[in-house]
């Protein structure tokens, strides 16, 4: 039987990069790769880069403290992986514990695609809002917030 991707990838090593990332930690992901969650939307791995090197710059502690992980065959060399999630922060000195849903889209070996569901809930868009213009919106504010970011964090340069 073949090795699961997690497998291939360290649960520990992958779900470390917090407030703690390197380079390495990015190799998971392929060229063209999204990441999403309620506050961005990064294309690409330098955008998903600012996004995680950011959180050390917010927080002065991010972590994943509790998991589990399902994942599910969609076709040959495609996957989705299912983490569901307690992430710890540290903002001002006070704790904020956040239950997540990260659904990762795995193909030949890659992330394609990095969802991060606050709440367990589905990230709001022009499919999933009531309102479509209101999902559009939504939507904009991410990439906003993600390019604004990504400036900030010198366009995904890995740190010294």
């Amino acid at each position: 039987m073949g090795r699961t991707f997690f497998e291939a990838c360290p649960m520990d090593e992958k779900l470390r990069y917090g407030s703690c990332a390197t380079p390495r930690d990015f190799e998971i992901y392929a060229p063209n790769a999204t990441f999403e969650d309620p506050l961005m939307c990064a294309h690409g791995i330098k955008q998903i880069k600012s996004a995680f090197y950011s959180l050390s710059k917010v927080f002065s502690e991010s972590k994943i403290v509790e998991y589990s992980i399902k994942e599910n065959l969609i076709s040959q060399g495609k996957k989705e992986v299912l983490i569901d999630n307690k992430q710890h922060y540290k903002l001002f000195g006070k704790g904020i514990d956040v239950i997540s849903l990260i659904r990762l889209y795995v193909e030949n070996g890659k992330v394609v695609r990095h969802e991060d569901w606050w709440d367990k809930k589905p990230l709001w868009n022009r499919e999933t809002a009531k309102l479509p213009l209101v999902g559009r919106i939504v939507e904009t504010t991410r990439r906003g917030s993600m390019l604004v970011t990504h400036a900030l964090m010198r366009f995904g340069k890995d740190p010294s």
